[in-house]
Order: C-alpha cells, then structure tokens, then sequence
C-alpha cells in the first residue's frame, strides 16, 4: 500500500509532458547528435542562427541577443546528453530540475576545465580561476549559490582569468523555465589577446540552454560577438568559439552527472522511509 501511494504521489508532482529530440531540432540533426557527430555551424557577415531548437523561449532570448548586439560572428553547437539509469523516465522531477539549476551556477568548478586549441593542435586549459563576486565594483569572492528552488530569473557576477582572453569580469543572466535552463555569459570588460583588446566590452555573448527531452538533455550553445577590433582576428576569435563551447559542454556534463547522483539518492531514500 505504501508502494502504490508513492507512486501516485510521484505521478502527480512529474511534469507530465516533454518536447522530443526531433520535435526540438528534427529527425536529420537526431540521427548526426545519436552518432556522436559534431553538429557545428560558424557564421560571418549578418549571421542568423540555423541550428536552434524548436523551442519559443529559446528562441526569445537569442533572436533579443542578436537585435542588441547585431553580431558580425556566430558559431553555434548542438550537444547530446543521455540522462543516466538512475534517473527519472521521461521528463526532469522538479528535484532533477533545482540540482541541474544549482550545479549550473557552480561557476568555481569551471577552474581548471581544459579545451582543444585549434591554433595550437592541443589541449590547453581553458579557464585558470573562476569565482563568482559579489558585484563588478567590489569584486568580493563568494561561494558558489545554492537553491532549495528554481528562481525564473537570476544574475550572478563571476571573475574569471582565461588563458586566452586574460582576465575579465562576466554578468551570468540565468533563466529558468518548466523545459529549459538557460544561461547568457556577458563580457564587462574588454577581451585581450595579449595587449590587443579582441572583443569590446559587452561585446560577446554566449548562450547554452539546456533543454529536457525524455530521457535526454539537448545543450544548443551559440557564441555571437561584433567584428573583432583588428582584421584577421576575426577567422581566429570564430575558430576558438565551438571548440570553447565543447568544453563548457564536457563540464556541464559533470555537473549533470552529479545532478542525477544527488536526486537518485534522494528518491531511494524517500522510497525506503514510505516502505519502512
């Protein structure tokens, strides 16, 4: 009898829907992600996103990007994660949902995470430090947040010292809705190669949206900036941008995995205490 009303009360808190793979990028692009192919896409020169999912909200805050910013390079991913055995069937439970919120925010375990360098031929780290601060102005270390809810709409402040572009501060816009976690990295400070600034301030921004579909999570990621400061940095700076996506995608696939261990083991615990 205990068995029979968790399971209700199960069925009743899950979401009771979820937008499929090929509902969100189409069959053709399902069979390519399903094979482990790289689905990537750079443009110059007005670009316009073509590998987007089929999702509103998504879609609202990239096409809003582009009219503020009127990019001059884009360069867009399209990731694969299969959700592990422990976890829920189908669609996320809102305890899946705050722990796959919370571990986005871990913005400290982003140190250290390596990236292949194109122009380089190897790996190379990718980000040296990265600590979330209390604003731009004071820049005081805090820890990483954690939520006992998911807030729709929430901005952190990071400082972060990449080997490529030196060291900046970020605004992290993250938004949150009953399919999608979605978060927009924005540039405060000027982006350097050396002594050059590659990359204004305000002048980039990187979106990754994190979308539930069953038993999977599709990650689109899409980096859009204005024309870079000098010529022939731009086929440089556009190079570096998938590469740089995949590594945040590796990362974030840490992170779900951590999500799923985290609520797995809490299902297996209220499951115990209603049997018991």
């Amino acid at each position: 009898m205990k068995t029979t009303f968790f399971w209700c009360l199960a069925l009743l808190a899950a979401p009771v829907w979820s937008l499929t793979l090929a509902d969100l990028v189409g069959p053709e692009r399902v069979a390519a992600l399903a094979s482990g192919a790289a689905v990537n896409q750079t443009q110059r020169k007005d670009p316009r996103p073509a590998l987007i999912p089929q999702h509103p909200y998504i879609r609202e805050v990239v096409d809003g990007l582009i009219t503020e910013m009127q990019p001059g390079l884009m360069a867009e991913n399209l990731f694969l994660y299969s959700k592990p055995a422990g976890a829920a069937v189908g669609a996320w439970t809102e305890d899946e949902r705050i722990a796959l919120y919370n571990h986005a925010m871990a913005l400290s375990t982003l140190a250290g995470i390596q990236y292949f360098s194109t122009s380089r031929n190897t790996m190379r780290t990718f980000l040296e430090s990265s600590v979330i601060i209390d604003s731009p102005e004071t820049k005081k270390p805090q820890p990483d947040p954690v939520y006992t809810g998911v807030i729709p709409d929430l901005t952190l402040y990071a400082q972060q010292r990449d080997l490529t572009f030196g060291d900046n501060i970020y605004q992290y816009d993250y938004h949150a809705r009953q399919d999608a976690l979605i978060f927009v990295q924005n540039n405060l400070t000027p982006m350097k190669l050396g002594i050059i600034n590659a990359i204004g301030k305000e002048q980039y921004r990187l979106v990754i949206a994190v979308v539930d579909a069953g038993d999977y999570l599709l990650v689109y990621a899409v980096s859009m900036t204005r024309a870079a400061a000098l010529p022939g940095l731009g086929q440089r700076i556009s190079a570096s941008f998938s590469t740089r996506a995949e590594a945040i995608f590796k990362w974030y696939c840490g992170q779900a995995d951590k999500a799923f261990a985290e609520t797995g083991i809490k299902t297996n615990e209220a499951v115990s205490k209603l049997q018991f």
